[in-house]
């Protein structure tokens, strides 16, 4: 390879030989870059060429317009089409080698109305005998079919739609061109000259049903137009269908890489799983190499040169290419060596390629690009492949695709070992939030209204892979999230702000309790890590939220008389030490989700100076073993009985209309056994917050009821106690 290749192969970060015309020679290790002459869709409105993955289908309603064709040696045929206005275009009639309707055709001509054009008729597989008559008209180019089959043909071009989407000049009578009565047909097509697509399509009918338009004389439309819904292909951001029109650009090879690619996939673990069959599908329903060049203004120029001919043509199988060491170079400024400005575009001169790269030809490479493939080798060995690519599903068939590609081509390697594929926002009628629909929301009053901590909450409560809805109520859970976090942390360090010395560690915790706390919290950090490590952050935020609020809501009233207490018992220790390790293991739960608030928080009380520790952000992630010297509960089950008794006697009270402080006269219970042991270990705790003497309490052996585990009978005193 020359310097001047190494250039190209430098801009476009792949390995390439250049290919012209359709020429296969093979490329090193098996990648290839064309630049060649091909069919491509261009919109009828924008001049730009789009790639397989910038195309759409959208269905259309057409009309079946049936048009007789002459048979050379006399007879006819009826071909249906939905585009009459390519009849000039026509370069052969086909039908299904099994249809017996017209095996006896094969081999003879036909001629086009109109047109008179002599055009084979031929068998090709996939003509539809159940659609329209049958038999069907190959025009260069109606659709993808109509490419796919005139690549095999050996057939002319018959090029009518212009890049512009309007038909432009032929001349009938010469190649290719070619009619049995050129003046006829020069006058027909001069009325559709320069028409679009469309109002030609409805000036071909108006032909059609002209005396005279069927070879020989005659009508060559016949019957009524019949409807007809078919998919058409549309510019993914555009409004006008596509056609199809010769274009020299440049490719990267691989159609022929299917395979590769497929199994380059399988080796990537895809979050959720299943948007790996996006991926697969849409390897398999390649039809088209990567075409990497635009026509536009902005965007990373080829380096590449061609000489100029003599009548004033460029000289495309003679490129020039920059050296590797000049770029980058923009080849519509700079010159190729041995030229000056004045030769620019002169015969005996030099003209650059007015092609810039496709935007995925270039984000394709963002892995390498943070590496600094190329510049610092150690850097790059150290940060590729990369650990997770995270991105959207709609462009599974873009940049993640893509990105695939240029990692296996340049290294055999996959771009990262994890991609976590997120949805759309929708707005509250469900639809996608996009600028172009004019349904975005800006994020700043959200910012006031709920804030950064609420909306990202909110964020984080979508799921991967899930189209999530603009949701206030979301972000209202979201901010009372926040407001709890930092009013529950203001209680609990208030508690042990009454201590005395360092905060108690989790030797200390004891009470029974207080175990069943830990042992919850042993289970919750398990549920968020797991998630975390498979990259479900919804499910870990699902599992840290739900226990901090019955940390909240049931622990903190249940333990916070033992920890208020004077004394410096191991009661109370226990407590201190229990509130201190929840506190401290919820913060670093939240912290992903939270970030500011869990940081505030930290800083009050748990930050050292430096180190880990001086941010809840930087502090090591809770484990199991940090309360590996813990015991377990004697009994299972022991949180979830104590807040049940307290929640029963707080709800009498309510239900009275009487203070939580209202003392309790009688407190009958009735449970299975492990409920009544669960309970017992736990009960001075649930009568301390229920001002209830342990003298009015009576436990005797009984069956659970439907929706708890004990049968409770409360009794209020007649009096608050002077």
């Amino acid at each position: 390879m020359g310097d001047g290749e190494a250039a190209v192969e430098a801009a476009l970060g792949v390995h390439y030989d250049l290919l012209l015309l359709d020429v296969d020679l093979p490329g090193r290790d098996g990648f290839e870059v064309l630049h060649e002459l091909r069919k491509h869709s261009v919109p009828s409105r924008v001049m730009m060429l789009t790639a397989q993955a910038e195309v759409e289908d959208r269905p259309q309603q057409g009309l079946f317009h049936d048009i007789r064709f002459a048979v050379e040696d006399g007879g006819e045929l009826s071909v249906a089409t939905t585009r009459p206005e390519l009849l000039g275009a026509c370069i052969a009639v086909v039908a299904h080698p099994d249809d017996e309707r017209y095996q006896p055709l094969f081999g003879k001509f036909a001629i086009t109305p109109l047109f008179g054009a002599r055009v084979p008729i031929l068998a090709a597989e996939h003509a539809d005998p159940e659609k329209g008559t049958g038999i069907l008209m190959v025009c260069t180019f109606g659709d993808a079919m109509d490419v796919e089959w005139w690549k095999q043909s050996r057939l002319p071009v018959k090029q009518l739609i212009g890049r512009n989407g309007r038909l432009v000049p032929v001349v009938f009578g010469q190649a290719p061109f070619e009619s049995v009565n050129p003046e006829a047909a020069q006058a027909a097509y001069d009325q559709i000259a320069g028409l679009t697509a469309k109002q030609a399509k409805k000036k071909s009918a108006e032909l059609l049903v002209e005396e005279g338009s069927f070879p020989g004389g005659g009508v060559a439309l016949v019957g009524d137009l019949r409807p007809t819904d078919q998919m058409v292909k549309f510019y993914e951001k555009g409004d006008r269908p596509l056609e199809f029109v010769p274009t020299r650009q440049w490719f990267i090879k691989i159609l022929k890489h299917k395979e590769a690619l497929m199994a380059q996939g399988e080796k990537i673990q895809w979050h959720p799983a299943y948007m790996r069959t996006r991926y697969d599908h849409w390897v398999e329903g390649l039809n088209q190499d990567w075409c990497i060049s635009r026509q536009r203004y902005f965007g990373v120029p080829f380096p590449v040169w061609y000489p100029v001919g003599a009548d004033g043509e460029p000289v495309f199988d003679q490129p020039i290419f920059g050296a590797k060491e000049t770029l980058p170079i923009d080849p519509q400024y700079d010159c190729p060596p041995g030229f000056d400005e004045g030769s620019r575009d002169q015969p005996g001169g030099f003209t650059g390629d007015p092609d810039v790269m496709d935007t995925w030809a270039t984000s394709s490479l963002t892995p390498q690009i943070q590496s600094h493939w190329g510049v610092d080798d150690a850097r790059h060995k150290k940060l590729f492949p990369m650990d997770v690519r995270p991105q959207s599903h709609e462009i599974i068939r873009t940049w993640a695709f893509y990105t695939i590609v240029k990692a296996w081509m340049h290294s055999d390697e996959v771009p990262w070992h994890h991609v976590v594929i997120s949805g759309w926002i929708l707005d509250p009628d469900r639809k996608k939030m996009s600028k172009s629909k004019g349904n975005v929301v800006t994020p700043e009053n959200l910012l006031d209204e709920w804030t950064a901590d609420g909306v990202r909450y909110w964020a984080a409560r979508a799921r991967l892979g899930t189209d999530t809805a603009y949701d206030p109520s979301v972000f209202k859970v979201g901010k009372r999230l926040v407001n709890k976090v930092f009013n529950a942390s203001r209680f609990v360090l208030m508690q042990l702000e009454s201590g005395e010395g360092e905060l108690p560690g989790v030797e200390h915790i004891t009470e029974p309790l207080d175990l069943a706390l830990v042992d919850r919290l042993r289970t919750t950090i398990t549920q968020a890590t797991s998630a975390f490590e498979a990259f479900d952050y919804a499910t870990a935020l699902q599992a840290a939220e739900d226990d901090f609020w019955k940390f909240c809501d049931h622990y903190l009233e249940l333990v916070k008389l033992r920890s208020y207490s004077e004394e410096d018992t191991a009661e109370r220790r226990s407590a201190m030490a229990a509130l201190t390790y929840g506190l401290r293991t919820f913060l670093k739960l939240l912290a992903p989700f939270l970030p500011y608030v869990t940081e505030e928080v930290w800083s009050w009380a748990f930050a050292s100076k430096d180190g880990r520790d001086k941010s809840v952000h930087s502090s090591a992630w809770p484990t199991v073993d940090e309360v590996v010297s813990v015991d377990r509960p004697e009994y299972d089950g022991v949180f979830e009985a104590a807040v049940e008794m307290l929640a029963t006697i707080r709800g009498a009270k309510t239900k009275a209309q009487k203070s939580l402080r209202w003392p309790v006269s009688k407190l009958e219970i009735a449970g299975q056994e492990a409920d009544r042991k669960a309970l017992q270990v736990a009960l001075e705790d649930v009568l301390r917050a229920g001002h209830v003497d342990a003298d009015a309490v009576v436990i005797s052996d009984g069956p659970s009821p439907e929706n708890g585990r004990f049968a409770v009978t409360v009794e209020l005193a007649e009096a608050m106690p002077e």
